[in-house]
């Protein structure tokens, strides 16, 4: 497929949603989802993933089955190319425009006992703290789950202290609504921020790996 950028309507179409997030709205606007969210997004991802893994368009309802929220409907649509299962690159389209990120969410605790051991490694903890440096001063916002204070057995003045709070390790930056946006330009744009992110993306795939324990 070629791809000609995403239309600026499709950050209208989650501004809209979030005043109408209710199932008559979506069924008037299924066709303008299609067209201005869910097939430019499915067509960049597809042409980025040579480069950075398999690509994986997310559902855009919401599971509500144990929420009280019951807003059928998710106020974004996201996207990623895995690197490893549940490690890649990330990004999503709301109504605050095109952010990028990447990084992972554990599905198993083995995952995070790595992440932490690496962390407290000096040589693999230091590579991912000035990683992750590089990163914020990129204007990339540092996420994900973390512990309130520290985790048991790890000092107050660890060195890498707020790394080790971290349950997982996402990045993420908010472009807005760049004037490349709606053109072919979109895919080298988002590919140039990605490119920032493989390091830390390369750290987790080697460091931390998918889960080991077995499905349930």
């Amino acid at each position: 497929m070629t791809t000609v950028g995403i239309p600026f309507d499709a950050v209208d179409f989650y501004a809209e949603l979030a005043l109408n997030n209710n199932r008559g709205w979506w069924a008037a606007n299924a066709e303008r989802y299609r067209t201005s969210v869910k097939a430019p997004l499915t067509r960049l991802l597809d042409d980025l993933a040579p480069r950075f893994g398999d690509a994986h368009l997310f559902r855009p309802h919401r599971d509500v089955r144990f929420s009280a929220d019951k807003r059928p409907y998710k106020s974004e649509q996201g996207g990623l190319c895995l690197a490893a299962p549940g490690m890649g690159h990330y990004l999503r389209i709301n109504a605050d425009g095109l952010s990028v990120g990447g990084g992972y969410y554990p599905s198993g605790r083995d995952q995070l006992a790595r992440q932490r051991a690496a962390i407290d490694s000096a040589g693999s903890g230091t590579e991912l703290a000035q990683i992750v440096q590089a990163l914020t001063a990129d204007g990339f916002e540092v996420g994900g789950d973390q512990v309130a204070t520290r985790p048991r057995g790890v000092p107050a003045d660890h060195p890498r202290l707020d790394l080790m709070r971290r349950q997982s390790l996402v990045v993420l930056k908010n472009v807005g609504e760049p004037t490349w946006l709606p053109t072919a330009d979109v895919v080298e744009r988002v590919a140039e921020q990605w490119a920032r992110i493989t390091p830390l993306v390369e750290w987790l795939v080697t460091n931390v790996g998918p889960s080991l324990e077995p499905r349930r």
